[in-house]
């Protein structure tokens, strides 16, 4: 079971990223997915998930009508598309599952079982 985050960058205030998760080992609509990130000196936040079965999406209040979050079960792919990037946006982004069974998300990061390794993402003011 392995989850790859990628599409992370240097990118300027303003612009926008598609930040991939490719899973693998498992199938990927059976549990939850999430993005977060964690920025230097700072805990580790809960940005979007995805549920299991119907895939709700569910966002933090802090970036709800910039983030997108969307599920590709053919190419086993979660993204994470972000827009009206700001420099305070600039974090390690990670996704992670969730093998609960549960049929809705959570973005508390301590629910989560498995990690991918993150993609920095970098924005210049």
């Amino acid at each position: 079971v392995q989850l790859q985050a990628s599409g992370g960058g240097l990118v300027q205030t303003g612009g926008s990223l598609n930040l991939s998760c490719a899973a693998s080992g498992f199938t990927l609509d059976y549990y939850a997915i999430g993005w977060f990130r964690q920025a230097p000196g700072k805990e580790r936040e809960g940005l979007s998930c995805i549920s299991r079965g119907d895939g709700r999406a569910y966002y933090a209040e802090s970036v709800k009508g910039r983030f997108t979050i969307s599920r590709d079960n053919a190419e086993k792919r979660v993204y994470l598309f972000i827009n009206s990037l700001k420099p305070e946006d600039s974090a390690i982004y990670y996704c992670a599952a969730d093998f609960r069974r549960d049929p809705y998300c959570r973005l508390d990061w301590r629910f989560y079982n498995r990690w991918g390794q993150g993609t920095q993402v970098t924005v210049s003011s």
